[in-house]
């Protein structure tokens, strides 16, 4: 079982993290196709732009699998900050053996007999005074590591989940055949269920979609959409109730417009509406409340665009004074914005988009990302 036990939250429009059922809204759909999918021998591929709510549904899905196989196995893995096979192994072991650390004596030294190139060390956090764990992995044996590790998990009698975030990172490792070397363990582990899940889709649809890769056709793909308005909206006003509240459903529905649903920063209006009033009747309430969001986010952005190029900075500002733009190296969208040439706006957009500062909206054009910062820009230069 995992050990969190989950608890009343001062604030229930939660946007980071997962506390619980009580604080998670619908995809009660996407839920139960994803357990049923593991339930029943396959991997999933979850597929969503950021901010939409891909890694909650993936904790929830964890917490409703808990529920139902109190013994299951459930492992999380961001591997965005990885930059190699070595950070990735070293990831994976340490999820393991932190795992197996709260199981049993027996356990723990079976693991650590097994997976022989892992070197665990124990220690304890300087704040908290809890155990803390890390492992040392010779970057030469990081294959041989791959190998014990899934050997140790297909050997577990407990049935296992790993869920691997922001996959399409392994595309960028230096070492040639990550993917291949993957698949090679994955195909033979019958009690270990996993859930590939990616923000950048086209870079996630190549990887499990295209013949030539070796994930090609080896899962089921679940793609995520924002939240249905209305569920959204009785979400919202049911927590705003709970502590005599109330949010109008057209100030609610502004807020899902502006943001095209997208959780996160749904969630973050939210959460702000109900830190400063529980009575949300005036549109006036909304806008102060993202105004409040933008001030704080300020400062970051601000020396963040000092890192781009006059160009980049240009196009993102240009996008963001539009909100969506079609073609943003057209002749017609340079000219409206005195961009400089076309080339020039083909390789700032290239940046901008290889740095998720700018998404493609595969029906409604491109966006500036971060929806905030949109918003800031569209402020700051009109």
């Amino acid at each position: 079982m995992d050990e969190k036990k989950y608890k009343k939250v001062a604030n229930p429009f939660i946007y980071e993290g997962y506390e619980g059922p009580e604080y998670f809204c619908d995809r009660t759909e996407e839920s139960e196709k994803i357990i049923n999918y593991l339930s029943n021998g396959a991997n999933i591929t979850l597929v969503s732009p950021r901010k939409i709510g891909k890694t909650g549904l993936i904790k929830h899905v964890f917490y409703q699998i808990r529920q139902r196989q109190p013994d299951a196995i459930c492992l999380y893995l961001d591997i965005f900050p990885t930059k190699n096979q070595h950070d990735f192994v070293k990831m994976l072991g340490e999820a393991v053996v932190e795992h197996v650390a709260r199981r049993q004596k027996s356990v723990w030294k079976k693991a650590i007999e097994h997976i022989g190139w892992l070197r665990p060390v124990i220690s304890l956090d300087p704040l908290t005074g809890q155990p803390t764990f890390s492992v040392s992995i010779e970057p030469r044996n990081t294959e041989a590591t791959i190998r014990h590790i899934f050997d140790f998990l297909n050997n577990s009698k407990d049935e296992v989940y790993i869920a691997i975030d922001e996959f399409q990172t392994i595309t960028d490792y230096p070492e040639q055949g990550t993917e291949a070397l993957l698949r090679s363990y994955i195909q033979f582990v019958h009690n270990v269920h996993f859930i590939f899940a990616g923000s950048r889709q086209h870079l996630m649809y190549e990887i499990f979609g295209s013949p030539k890769r070796p994930f090609y056709q080896s899962t089921s793909l679940v793609s995520l959409s924002p939240l249905h308005e209305e569920l959204y909206y009785d979400f919202a006003e049911h927590h705003f109730k709970a502590h005599r509240g109330h949010i109008e459903r057209d100030i609610f529905h502004d807020i899902y417009e502006r943001f095209d649903g997208w959780t996160w920063y749904v969630q973050s209006v939210l959460n702000r509406l109900y830190m400063t009033t529980r009575q949300v009747s005036k549109q006036q309430q909304a806008t102060e409340a993202i105004l409040s969001l933008l001030s704080d986010k300020g400062p970051q952005y601000e020396s963040f665009i000092t890192l781009l190029s006059d160009n980049q900075l240009a196009l993102l500002k240009a996008i963001a004074s539009e909100g969506r733009v079609e073609q943003p190296t057209s002749g017609e969208f340079i000219r409206n914005h005195e961009l400089p040439a076309a080339s020039s706006a083909k390789a700032a957009l290239n940046f901008l988009l290889d740095h998720e500062l700018v998404y493609r909206d595969p029906t409604r054009g491109f966006i500036v990302y971060d929806r905030f910062m949109s918003l800031w820009l569209k402020r700051l230069f009109g």
